[in-house]
């Protein structure tokens, strides 16, 4: 049994450190939206599992080995004949990110219908998903039937469509894709320029409005960077400001918002459940200083928190 089980994209992130001669060095670090997700549950006390599609090269032995040793499940990934798919980060002056990715074809296009393990997917509360995955095929025909398999299976569905236009060939394909999920998702996070892009509403609270009405979402996340985050479940709305610290990387951020909104729903035995107002503020200032720990480190999966370190934050900004 799992808490909670990730599907699509691990891969290296190659973050940079600094100038060697007039040249940027970088680090490889593994990552991978749902990959990050899964570790940093996994580092706050919850079972986690991932599937994936990963390179019969080094960097794919990196990733499950780092997976594995944060204690995540890796029974789901498979290793094929395809270079492990790989990202750039550039950092901008305020700790923004941006990326360059090497995927014409990478691993992670890879994963095919019948790689995914089901009795993984049925024996878990949350099976979560981002967009990457529904970019090409294969993996577009497997994220969608093991969505369904999960919807099937009562299992909660967990949504971050993470839009990145580069792996698209256009972004009406990207919303055309994007908005397949979202009428079968039960918890859905999106920034606020990702909220925009759904909807072409400007205003959170209008936007947001539009999609749960459209598509009936009981949990809405928006994230606002460093302005905070909010949260509508029915007729609640919450707004909890972030935290303010000295960011030098927000590769993960987001990842690890969504992950400390698992947690706070899992730990407080809420998954499936309608959520009282106080709850979905401690469940929103748990996410802002997830993802407000990792804006001071560099990588994601290396940044993640374990729970000591997040409620000694806590501790000391609240």
């Amino acid at each position: 049994m799992l808490d909670v089980i990730g599907l699509g994209e691990i891969l290296i992130d190659f973050t940079p450190q600094q100038l060697e001669q007039g040249n940027p060095s970088y680090v490889a670090n593994p990552g991978g939206a749902p990959g990050n997700v899964m570790v940093a549950l996994s580092c706050l006390g919850e079972r986690t599992g991932m599937i994936a599609s990963v390179g019969q090269d080094q960097f794919g032995e990196m990733l499950k080995e780092t997976l594995k040793g944060k204690g995540v499940n890796i029974e789901g990934i498979v290793q094929v004949d395809t270079p492990t798919t790989l990202a750039f980060v550039h950092i901008g002056n305020n700790g923004e990110r941006s990326f360059s990715f090497y995927r014409k074809p990478g691993a992670d296009m890879m994963l095919k219908k019948d790689d995914v393990p089901l009795e993984l997917i049925k024996g878990s509360k949350v099976f979560h998903i981002g967009s990457i995955s529904l970019t090409d095929e294969p993996v577009r025909e497997a994220t969608l039937a093991a969505v369904s398999y999960a919807k099937d299976n009562g299992v909660l569905i967990s949504y971050d469509p993470n839009l990145r236009p580069a792996l698209w060939s256009s972004l009406d394909e990207a919303k055309k894709w994007i908005e397949e999920i979202l009428p079968i998702a039960d918890i859905v996070k999106l920034s606020e320029e990702e909220l925009e892009f759904l909807t072409d509403i400007k205003d959170i609270k209008d936007a947001a409005n539009r999609l749960l009405l459209a598509y009936n979402i009981p949990l809405l996340l928006i994230t606002c960077g460093t302005n905070g985050s909010y949260v509508f479940s029915g007729e609640k709305n919450v707004y909890v400001p972030g935290f303010t610290v000295n960011a030098i990387d927000t590769t993960g951020c987001g990842d690890a918002f969504f992950a400390g909104v698992l947690h706070m729903l899992l730990e407080k035995k809420l998954v499936g459940k309608p959520v009282l107002t106080k709850d979905l503020r401690e469940i929103l200032l748990t996410g802002n200083a997830m993802g407000a720990i990792v804006a001071t480190k560099r990588g994601a999966i290396p940044a993640m928190p374990d729970k000591k370190e997040l409620e000694k934050f806590l501790q000391s900004h609240t």
